[in-house]
């Protein structure tokens, strides 16, 4: 597979990381983004096309898109993966915290989303793959921010694709699992950084998500089952409108549509 030309935002690491050495090593031009210019450094180091990008900066993204489409003439795929996740109790949560979830997640996606959505209708195809997760399926404790913004999207793909039935452009959602990655440790500093542990009715469930923190989490997988499906999605004529990622996934999603609300409360407060 030659001459496709492929976008992924966040790939400072992790999964963003992982799925560009592997698209890359797979013959694919990948265009690989991050928001800080250091990240960028160590990308050109790598061998990639790479560009500076904050996905809440419109101009950023506009740029970008503009100095891709120049160079290459054109964009195949736009991998919206930047994101990240607030912990805590959403009785903690500062509305703030919770905004911030929501600019990088939702609306810097969302902005990619309609920005590279023109230069698919001018070109008359392009795939959209949206990095949503488990936590947009279900919802588990102490996630709040994290859920809801993963709701949101799934909801804003759900609708994108239908509004985009009988044109060449295509949405696809991956709903992840538990992934290897900086995520944990990000998501971490955050709560370190937005919740007021020490005043919380929660504080004890805090200490030990601190302390766990590095812990082996089940049914865990390194980021390259990520860049694999997302490969696959790529190479595919009729990619599917959804990829599940990880066993958790698979579980969760199948106790989802089988239990009741209340039974499946139950199950996930265990988690």
């Amino acid at each position: 597979m030659t001459n496709k030309i492929v976008v992924i935002t966040g790939c400072s690491s992790g999964i963003g990381l992982t799925t560009a050495n592997y698209l890359k090593n797979n013959g694919m031009e990948v265009c690989a983004t991050t928001r800080k210019t250091e990240d960028v450094k160590k990308l050109k180091k790598l061998g990639f096309d790479a560009y500076k990008l904050d996905v809440t900066k419109i101009l950023d993204i506009k740029n970008v898109i503009e100095e891709i489409t120049s160079k290459y003439g054109k964009i195949d795929v736009w991998f919206n993966n930047a994101g990240y996740g607030q912990p805590g109790a959403i009785e903690d949560l500062p509305t703030n915290a919770l905004r911030e979830q929501f600019e990088i997640n939702v609306f810097g996606m969302h902005e990619c989303t309609i920005q590279i959505l023109e230069i698919f209708k001018k070109q008359g195809y392009g795939t959209i793959i949206q990095h949503s997760s488990v936590l947009g399926i279900i919802s588990l404790f102490g996630r709040g921010a994290y859920n809801a913004s993963k709701y949101a999207i799934e909801g804003l793909s759900d609708t994108l694709r239908l509004e985009l039935a009988g044109t060449k452009i295509k949405v696809v959602t991956l709903n992840t699992g538990p992934i290897t990655s900086d995520f944990r440790k990000n998501a971490t500093a955050k709560l370190q950084q937005n919740i007021d542990m020490e005043n919380s009715r929660f504080r004890e469930l805090y200490q030990k998500s601190l302390k766990g923190e590095g812990k082996k989490v089940p049914f865990n997988e390194d980021a390259i089952s990520v860049a694999k499906v997302v490969y696959k999605i790529i190479i595919s004529k009729k990619p599917k409108p959804r990829y599940y990622i990880t066993k958790a996934t698979y579980i969760l999603g199948f106790l989802k549509r089988i239990l009741n609300t209340t039974m499946l409360d139950k199950i996930l407060l265990k988690i």
